[in-house]
């Protein structure tokens, strides 16, 4: 293009040179061409200036323009690739759209067996009610054959007991009977001495009598139990059956605080020496048992303390236990001629557990030294001790009391035999001290 402005320019610079030819009035107009070609040339400058902007705002444009075109072909060729996954897709659509109509027709059939299954169920429901009204009577009436068939049983129960109490008390009736005669024996061979001998001398005073001339109550006691009987080191004693003793002797008209002796009695010597005069009254947590009171040349008086069997327990020998139960093979501390020994062997025959029996006459003693894993007594016995022990810190080892309590032992007073004065004041002196 800027060839073609200087071919323009030339043929004006020609114009102008053939009109100077043409005189004064040629010469203005020459001037005044020339003038409009210097404001043509500086207009061209402006132009060329412009152009060459434009051509390069037009490469620019090209360039954006290929950059474009270069995109839209990127651009066809994913539009053919997604035209390609919609084919693909409305080919699959075609197939779901059979399955869903497969579908649909299976869900109308589903439907149909579910209304029969349901109308099924309603009619097996009102079966069942049915049934379960007759499994209701049933159950009734095996109720009551179940009450008739214990009622007889226990019926069949209390006459084979029955049977069993009879033959026991006939046999208890022939041997009270072979007794009685064997007893007669005895009697009438003293008779025949009692006439061939000539009477003695029989001190038929009461003992309340002798107190009272002696001016002593002389009392049977324990001296090693807290609560019950306890004599302290400045040789005091305190306790349930202390009181008891002193008791006695402000009913029958004495000090109790001094005209009282306590005579310590052991469980071996205790109606040995209640027998011979030693001890005008026992008290001394004894169990009042049949066989005592039939054997022994004793009247039992009130029952001042209801007691009941236990254990004490070594815990580092049996560190588990929480029960007797859990005591099997276990060494016992077992007190000499006390009903403990009885009672203990009686619960571990019953429980098919094995003891051994360490029998002493200082159980408690034993069981601080460790010569046995466990020591049994009356529970108020092995309360206390429990407290002594760990009061003066005797034993090197933790030790618990069971909870279970494996006899009944009514602890009462005692006095001779065939001395119902005497005893009937020893009784009512406990009756009075409830009542106060």
């Amino acid at each position: 293009m800027n060839e073609k402005y200087a071919i323009l320019i030339a043929l004006l610079l020609s114009s102008v040179s053939i009109s100077g030819c043409m005189g004064d009035d040629g010469e203005e107009r020459i001037d005044q061409l020339e003038a409009e070609a210097i404001n043509y040339q500086g207009m061209m400058a402006s132009l060329n200036q412009t152009l060459d902007g434009l051509e390069d705002d037009l490469g620019q444009l090209n360039a954006s323009i290929e950059a474009l075109n270069s995109r839209i072909t990127e651009l066809d060729g994913e539009i053919l690739q997604h035209i390609s996954e919609i084919a693909y897709l409305n080919e699959q659509n075609s197939s779901k759209m059979d399955e869903i109509t497969h579908l649909s027709a299976l869900i109308v059939a589903l439907n149909e067996s579910k209304s029969r299954l349901e109308s099924e169920v309603v009619e097996l429901e009102t079966a069942r009610s049915s049934l379960a009204s007759q499994v209701s009577s049933l159950e009734t009436a095996m109720d009551a054959l179940e009450a008739e068939v214990s009622s007889l049983t226990a019926a069949n129960q209390e006459l084979t007991t029955a049977n069993e109490n009879a033959a026991a008390e006939v046999s208890d009736l022939q041997n009270l009977a072979a007794s009685l005669n064997s007893t007669i024996s005895d009697l009438l061979e003293t008779i025949e001495e009692l006439e061939e001998s000539p009477p003695p001398e029989v001190n038929w005073s009461s003992t309340l009598d002798v107190v009272i001339e002696r001016g002593t109550l002389k009392c049977g006691v324990k001296g090693g139990q807290y609560g019950m009987g306890y004599q302290d080191g400045a040789g005091q004693y305190s306790g349930l059956d202390i009181s008891y003793c002193m008791a006695i002797a402000a009913a029958i008209g004495m000090d109790p605080d001094s005209e009282v002796e306590y005579v310590q009695a052991g469980g071996a010597n205790r109606f040995e020496l209640l027998a011979d005069g030693s001890i005008d009254v026992l008290i001394r947590t004894t169990t009042w048992t049949t066989s005592r009171d039939a054997d022994l040349d004793v009247d039992f008086g009130a029952i001042n303390f209801y007691d009941g069997q236990g254990i004490m327990v070594n815990l580092d020998e049996f560190p588990n236990a929480e029960s007797i139960l859990d005591l099997d093979g276990a060494s016992i501390c077992v007190a000499i001629g006390s009903t403990s020994a009885g009672n203990i062997a009686d619960f571990f025959d019953e429980n098919d557990m094995d003891y051994t029996a360490v029998n002493s006459w200082n159980e408690a003693g034993d069981f601080v030294n460790e010569q046995c894993d466990a020591v049994t007594g009356d529970m108020s016995a092995l309360v206390a001790g429990k407290w002594q022990i760990e009061q003066d810190g005797s034993a090197d080892f933790e030790m618990a009391i069971m909870p279970e309590i494996i006899s009944k032992e009514p602890l009462a007073s005692a006095t001779r035999d065939y001395d119902s004065e005497w005893n009937e004041i020893v009784s009512w002196v406990w009756y009075g001290m409830i009542t106060a």
